[in-house]
């Protein structure tokens, strides 16, 4: 049976993102653009073999969701934003939240049969949703979810926004789960935690965004942090903290393709892309890395602070870089998803009552 009870015990199955070929950017007319999305499409399956090759020198087994070529649905570059393995329980939203990407910001040239300002008649949308379902859902991830089960893991549709693979860090009995608002009212999320997880202690950390944007706990003991994160020292009590500073972004958009600055190319993004996109001016890559075991992890980009402070505590830091993270918004975490680690749950915090 598949389980993840620490982020750093030894990966041994881990799903890594997909995204679009060049040929399904065709249909851009001016030339310039198109080249500049062939380009993305290329590069970014060039890093995500050159991570294949990493995870399969650590003997990790590498699953990869498909891809529907009917329609421009965000492609599944981040498999971690809708799935995550708590323990032996495998919680998945894909069908529920990817919908929403499809209905209201599918606008690509192949889809003329949905229009995002259109009034849907009931049995029009339970139809659009079954043809979603079936065409996205089933071609895309019905393989993994089947491998899953195969291995005797239950899989759970937990629609809350709150528990998902960006948003969850697993440090044994604990677990911390981020929010996406400041200064909110999480009474609910909390006692939802309680009950979910009774055998865990579970702590709401307010990051306003993903977790895994925000803090890595890289070892026991050392914590990597976003550079105005505080309040360590309830949550990881005693633990050295490295703040991480931010890179400068080459502009100030949400998104920045190289060579990308034409109208043309913001026009398609603006248009058809929407859904594809978060705000890279407010992430910071650095914290967002991969275990492999308890002594080595996968970072997006050379940092030497970074890799001489994880050396002090027996940690190797291998680079295997992501270029358009800049585009998909995604450090080597949010682009893969680990279904299976060695170990069993340990108690780092025994002394914590909750």
């Amino acid at each position: 049976m598949y389980s993840v009870y620490q982020h750093w015990d030894p990966l041994k199955t881990c799903v890594v993102g997909r995204s679009y070929g060049p040929e399904q950017f065709s249909w851009i007319k001016d030339a310039k653009a198109r080249n500049c999305f062939e380009q993305l499409a290329v590069q970014t399956e060039e890093d995500f073999q050159s991570l294949i090759k990493k995870l399969t020198e650590f003997n990790v087994h590498v699953l990869r969701p498909g891809l529907s070529t009917d329609f421009y649905e965000k492609p599944p570059v981040a498999p971690r934003d809708h799935c995550v393995m708590v323990g032996d329980t495998f919680y998945s939203d894909i069908d529920t939240y990817d919908f929403n990407y499809f209905y209201y910001n599918a606008k690509g040239p192949n889809d003329p049969w949905i229009n995002s300002a259109e009034q849907l008649e009931d049995k029009r949308l339970i139809a659009l949703h079954e043809e979603y379902h079936h065409r996205v859902h089933n071609n895309g991830w019905q393989h993994i979810f089947q491998h899953i089960r195969e291995q005797g893991n239950s899989i759970k549709t937990f629609v809350d926004p709150h528990l998902t693979g960006p948003m969850v860090t697993a440090i044994g009995r604990d677990l911390y789960v981020g929010t996406y608002e400041e200064n909110g009212d999480y009474t609910d999320l909390r006692n939802l935690l309680a009950d979910e997880f009774p055998d865990r202690r579970t702590h709401v950390v307010e990051t306003d965004g993903h977790t895994d944007g925000t803090f890595c706990p890289v070892a026991p003991g050392l914590l990597l942090s976003h550079w105005d994160m505080d309040g360590y020292q309830e949550t990881f009590p005693d633990w050295e903290v490295m703040y991480v500073p931010k890179r400068g972004m080459i502009n100030t958009r949400k998104w920045w393709i190289p060579g990308g600055d034409g109208q043309e190319v913001v026009d398609t993004v603006e248009k058809h892309m929407q859904g594809w996109i978060g705000d890279v001016t407010e992430t910071v890559f650095d914290v967002n890395m991969l275990h492999v075991d308890p002594k080595n992890v996968i970072m997006i980009a050379h940092n030497q602070t970074v890799i001489d402070k994880l050396a002090e505590y027996g940690v190797t830091a291998h680079v295997v870089e992501f270029r358009h993270r800049w585009f998909w918004d995604g450090g080597i975490h949010c682009i893969t998803n680990d279904l299976h680690r060695e170990g069993t749950m340990q108690d780092f915090f025994p002394g914590r009552s909750k």
